[in-house]
């Protein structure tokens, strides 16, 4: 016996799944990028603590003291790889010895505005 309905689902369940779909993106596409940013800063932490060491092992070798500068091409030796990998295309500053390097991005990562020195905290 025919009723003549056909089997499938009907318009309003499925705007009720996509309905759903929508929210479930809304919940999670800003921890997404917030903890991309946060992966992203955490990394240049990482960057310039690895120079950091890398100025504390080039001083010592060296016999060179605070206010001694040096640039990153001068601690190849001393980096894992001979350079730093960049993440968001950041721009690393070595300072001289005693003080700390930092980064600059052009885009914003955590509470640092683009081009805003990021130092180790």
């Amino acid at each position: 016996m025919r009723t003549g309905r056909y089997g499938g689902f009907t318009i309003v369940e499925l705007m009720i799944v996509v309905a759903v779909i929508g929210v479930l993106l809304a919940i999670a596409i800003p921890n997404f990028v917030k903890t991309r940013d946060t992966s992203q800063l955490t990394a240049v932490y990482n960057n310039l603590r690895v120079i950091e060491s890398a100025k504390d092992q080039w001083a010592l070798e060296n016999k060179r003291g605070t206010g001694d500068s040096t640039d990153l091409s001068a601690l190849s030796d001393f980096l894992k790889g001979g350079t730093i990998k960049q993440i968001v295309h950041e721009v690393y500053e070595s300072n001289p010895i005693g003080s700390p390097a930092y980064a600059t991005t052009s885009v914003r990562l955590g509470t640092y505005a683009p081009t805003t020195p990021i130092s180790i905290p």
